[in-house]
């Protein structure tokens, strides 16, 4: 099922999304000192092409740096992009057949809120380690 799901996911919206991302990524590494959002960015682009079967977990070493980056995130991109999905994923769920499509765009919130300190993990992976 989550095969089917990720197909239909990747041809409806998920290549799209992973564009956007990897083009913001481009951008952050033209201009060397947002490089890490870059990294997050390029994150969130194989999340959102591949994401059900996968998940959100914080990463265990993230510090103080990755705190300090996500407020910076929220503030110039961060929120716009979850408005982004809680909307997109509100008008898939009004319809009978996007509601998986509307939960996979409410599984993109936190990664594209808070990118830097998380790590995208396979469901079937416990979730700490």
């Amino acid at each position: 099922m989550r095969l089917v799901l990720n197909v239909i996911w990747l041809v409806l919206c998920g290549l799209w999304l992973a564009i956007g991302y990897t083009l913001a990524a481009l951008v952050c590494f033209i201009l060397i000192i947002t490089i890490p959002f870059g990294i997050a960015s390029l994150r969130m682009a194989s999340f959102a092409l591949w994401p059900f079967g996968r998940r959100v977990v914080d990463r265990p070493d993230a510090g103080d740096a990755s705190l300090i980056g996500n407020v910076i995130w929220i503030v110039f991109a961060g929120w716009w992009l979850a408005l982004g999905h809680l909307t997109t994923g509100v008008a898939l769920c009004l319809t009978v057949i996007g509601i998986p499509l509307g939960l996979a765009n409410f599984k993109l919130i936190p990664v594209s809120l808070m990118p830097l300190g998380k790590e995208i993990v396979s469901t079937d992976e416990p979730a700490f380690r």
